[in-house]
């Protein structure tokens, strides 16, 4: 076994691999660039050595950078997680050059998989069905001619790399060859390879994978397989195994499949086979028994193989609780040489497991990136929970919005959905905006209870899910609750807890992760009189502890016999969270998360244009990744402006209105904050 492995990787992944590198008893080295030199990553490993440079392009992608690192600290393997360098045949190649053990599959599956176009043919050759496309010549030209060929609408993919990375919708051919340059622009930014190829853009699927593991002694077995439809723009947000609409028929054809390309092509160590599965409209609600139950008949849905990531994914910890084994263990086992220690007979499945992969992002914003420093984290008891930050690190905006995930199983899944939810409730995290809250409604709505959720789901249910707030009631029960920490249900005293609390009734500011509500709390003649906007909520305490926390408080309102129990958490003061419910629950709406927040801040002074021009300012810290117009031209209303990068993700700024352009202020690669001029339109 390695006595020492480096990790070219930062975040939760680095993080992950490093504890089970310690728990083997193997020393951990970890490379990080400028930003990243002081994370969680460089204190949890054991060593780690700087890379000059800000940009993925800079650092993590630095073959030079990251060898040298690797010889320096006497390294005998690398390991690359997943992204930057993982499915780099050339780095795999220099690595055994070298004479470092590169923890993946070696050069030739690489070659052969990495690339989506080579893993296409592949499929085809061995009678494994693939969805229509083209993985020819990538040039515009043919590029359009195929799509008119394939017929609208099509998918664009990055050949090499995967995460959602340079992948494109495109529905007319109008918006062809932005999608073409924007595909391409983000491939190589995110995999330093700008090939792409061409699929028929498939509708009402689930995204299910098989993960496989394989040695060098030619033994090859599946760990089952996940499911992992909740996306937004191609990114996973919520991933289960086993899948809701896979059943042992179905099971046996999935994992029939990766198998037989696994062994076509001699795989080694752990890989992920990817694929739809097409369910009919009318039954996609049901589990596929059912479903040929009610007339369809035949083998099931379509299925279509898309891809192999020849890596570690980062919803591998699904498949770790259901199966009780450690895929990074494994994987580097295989990769010193030794067998598998198990063959598919002794793969034993148990019970349910969901994770929730928690972005630095504000959905109610347009999912606008969030970085900055993370003032609290905690996440409970409840769930594993694998992030690459603590309390006092800075997010930067260089990388993507992975701060961790959260990872929780139960004895079916009716269980580990009441457990997730439970422990999206335990998380405090105080810093950069987060979609948690999404995630958690996401599970609470029926289409996903009932295994609907399709790859299209969550786009098109989400102003839904993002409208969802919380009564009236739970806001003021949150507001009393605050108040009544530091006073006793006979004695009522205005709060004391931060300075931005004036005199008079206590003024308290409130949010659910989206709206934020200054409420008033005063004494009533029964109980607490509390006034959020124009209306106004009497409630009387039940019962309660405020002694230590947490603290519970059953509150009943004047208007309603129901009794809501209101729990916080942590110390008093802003960011402290209070978890609102109906005690019988008999609302929909059954639960609240409402935190207390500073005052909205006074509006930011930004730049001025000219008189008679409009200011176009950037929306968030980024990189300018395009410019498409100059000073003189005229534009259209909603015309292309600029496309800024942040956190791995395009931003499109279009014109708010027709007009010619008065002044450009930016250039390409231009680093920029939130609020600062752009361009001017008069």
């Amino acid at each position: 076994m390695f006595e020492s492995v480096l990790i070219a990787n930062r975040g939760e992944i680095a993080v992950r691999i490093a504890k089970t590198l310690r728990q083997m008893g193997i020393r951990s080295v970890v490379v990080a660039s400028i930003p990243d030199r002081r994370g969680l990553a460089v204190r949890t490993a054991d060593a780690w050595v700087l890379l000059e440079g800000y940009s993925a392009a800079e650092s993590y992608l630095d073959v030079d950078a990251v060898i040298a690192a690797a010889k320096a600290e006497g390294c005998q393997a690398i390991h690359p997680g997943y992204g930057f360098l993982s499915e780099r045949a050339d780095f795999a190649e220099r690595c055994a050059a070298e004479g470092i053990t590169f923890i993946g599959p070696p050069p030739a599956v690489l070659r052969g998989m990495g690339d989506k176009a080579a893993a296409r043919q592949l499929a085809i050759a061995n009678d494994v069905p693939v969805v229509p496309g083209w993985d020819g010549d990538d040039d515009p030209e043919t590029l359009v001619g195929e799509a008119a060929s394939i017929g609208y609408p099509v998918m664009f993919k990055a050949r090499g790399g995967g995460g959602g990375r340079g992948m494109r919708e495109v529905f007319t051919a109008e918006d062809l060859p932005e999608a073409i340059e924007s595909a391409r622009r983000e491939a190589i930014a995110a995999f330093g390879d700008g090939g792409l190829l061409l699929e028929k853009l498939v509708t009402n699927a689930h995204h299910v994978e098989v993960q496989v593991l394989a040695d060098t002694h030619g033994n090859v077995i599946h760990l089952g397989e996940r499911d992992c439809s909740v996306q937004r723009r191609h990114q996973k947000l919520i991933e289960e195994s086993p899948s809701p609409v896979v059943d042992d028929a179905l099971r046996e054809r999935l994992t029939g499949y990766a198998l037989k390309l696994a062994r076509a092509i001699n795989y080694v160590n752990a890989g992920t086979f990817e694929f739809l599965v097409s369910v009919p409209t009318e039954t996609s609600s049901l589990p596929l028994s059912q479903a040929r139950e009610r007339g369809r008949g035949g083998e099931g849905p379509d299925v279509y193989f898309l891809e192999v990531n020849p890596r570690l994914q980062v919803e591998h910890p699904v498949t770790e609780m259901v199966t009780g084994l450690d895929l990074v263990e494994l994987q580097l086992r295989i990769a010193a040489g030794e067998p598998l220690p198990l063959k598919q007979e002794d793969v034993q499945f148990s019970g349910h497991a969901i994770e929730f992969r928690i972005n630095a992002e504000d959905p109610w914003d347009g999912f606008k990136p969030s970085s900055g420093r993370i003032d609290a984290l905690s996440t409970g008891p409840v769930a594993r929970a694998d992030f690459g930050f603590a309390a006092g690190d800075t997010v930067p905006a260089n990388y993507d919005s992975l701060l961790g995930k959260l990872i929780v199983d139960g004895r079916d899944r009716a269980a580990a959905l009441e457990t997730i939810e439970e422990a999206a409730h335990h998380v405090e995290l105080h810093g950069p905006t987060t979609n948690l809250e999404l995630l958690r409604r996401a599970v609470l709505h029926p289409d996903f209870a009932l295994g609907a959720a399709t790859v299209e789901w969550l786009e098109g249910c989400q102003e839904e899910l993002l409208a969802a707030a919380p009564p009236q009631e739970h806001w003021a029960a949150a507001a009393a609750s605050v108040a009544m920490l530091e006073n006793t249900w006979w004695e009522f005293r205005p709060w004391k807890a931060a300075v931005w609390i004036g005199p008079g009734p206590t003024t308290i500011w409130l949010s659910d992760g989206q709206a934020v509500k200054r409420a008033t709390v005063s004494r009533g003649r029964d109980g607490l009189l509390v006034a959020i906007a124009d209306e106004e909520t009497e409630l009387r305490i039940l019962e309660g502890n405020n002694q230590g926390f947490p603290a519970e408080i059953t509150w009943r309102t004047n208007s309603e016999s129901r009794p809501l129990v209101s729990v916080g958490k942590g110390d008093v003061g802003e960011g402290r969270p209070f978890l609102v419910r109906d005690e019988y629950g008999h609302e929909s709406y059954q639960a609240s998360a409402i935190y207390v927040v500073p005052p909205p801040p006074l509006p930011r002074r930004v730049h001025t244009a000219a008189e008679g021009a409009t200011a176009i300012t950037a929306p968030l810290a980024g990189t300018i990744a395009a410019v498409r117009v100059a000073e003189g031209d005229e534009v259209a209303e909603g015309q292309l402006l600029l496309v800024l990068e942040a956190m791995k993700m395009e931003h499109r700024i279009t014109a708010p209105s027709a007009g010619v352009v008065k002044a450009v202020h930016v250039r390409e690669r231009d680093v920029v904050r939130e609020g600062d001029p752009l361009l001017e339109l008069a």
